[in-house]
């Protein structure tokens, strides 16, 4: 049983007309509770082990640029470039134990970061039909392999390519909505070059829904789910 909260503050500002840069400091609790017996011991009953961890977890900044000029029933092309920074603690970093002798190893303490640095190029394209938008974005997460240590060598998590499209409608001057879906496939890891056994690619697919309210010039309450 998982459970993962996340706070994050982001900080956007515009170089020039077309271009913008942006930082995003997440900070991460996670909590896990694990029930286990050990094999082939029908009378033992279960055990529960609990496990949580906090702090900064990977920060990101990303760079944007409007590519052309678009309008009213022309589209907007936007090309985007994240670095994703191991500012959080790695998997690879925290205690295991053994709670059984025939079982897996489980965590003392839960990682804040994914212990890669990644690199993202991506394309939005946003086209505008009053009083809808249509959106659509296709990104290319290409983490970057690394010696970890502790016996595991050099690993290479996979890259992720994801898609997502949907429409934001308007309902008045002030409040809006979204919706939109959003699919990721995540290629298979490698440890010294090698695909392990019983490794597998996934596949991710997520429903998107936003609500907005404009409370001044200045300020938007925003909900997504």
């Amino acid at each position: 049983n998982r459970s993962t909260w996340t706070g994050a503050v982001t900080t956007r500002f515009g170089l020039t007309n077309r271009m913008e840069i942006e930082a995003r400091v997440p900070y991460i609790y996670r909590s896990d509770s694990t029930v286990a017996r050990p094999f082939g011991k029908e009378a033992v009953t279960d055990q529960a082990f609990e496990a949580d961890g906090s702090g900064i977890s990977d920060v990101k900044v990303t760079g944007r640029y409007q590519i052309n000029d678009g309008g009213a029933d022309k589209p907007y092309f936007i090309s985007s470039l994240r670095l994703k920074s191991r500012t959080g603690k790695s998997p690879f970093e925290v205690e295991t134990f053994t709670p059984f002798a025939d079982s897996g190893q489980l965590q003392k303490e839960l990682p804040t970061g994914s212990g890669f640095y990644g690199v993202q190029p991506g394309l939005t394209v946003i086209y505008p039909s009053d009083p809808s938008v249509f959106f659509g974005t296709l990104n290319y997460l290409y983490n970057i392999k690394r010696d970890v240590g502790n016996g595991f060598g050099t690993i290479d998590p996979g890259d992720v390519i994801s898609m997502n499209f949907g429409m934001g409608l308007a309902l008045n001057e002030k409040a809006s909505f979204s919706l939109g879906y959003d699919h990721s496939v995540i290629t298979k890891l490698k440890q010294n070059g090698v695909v392990p056994p019983a490794t597998t690619s996934a596949q991710l697919g997520t429903l998107l829904l936003g609500y907005s309210f404009r409370k001044s010039p200045k300020t938007t309450w925003s909900l997504s789910l």
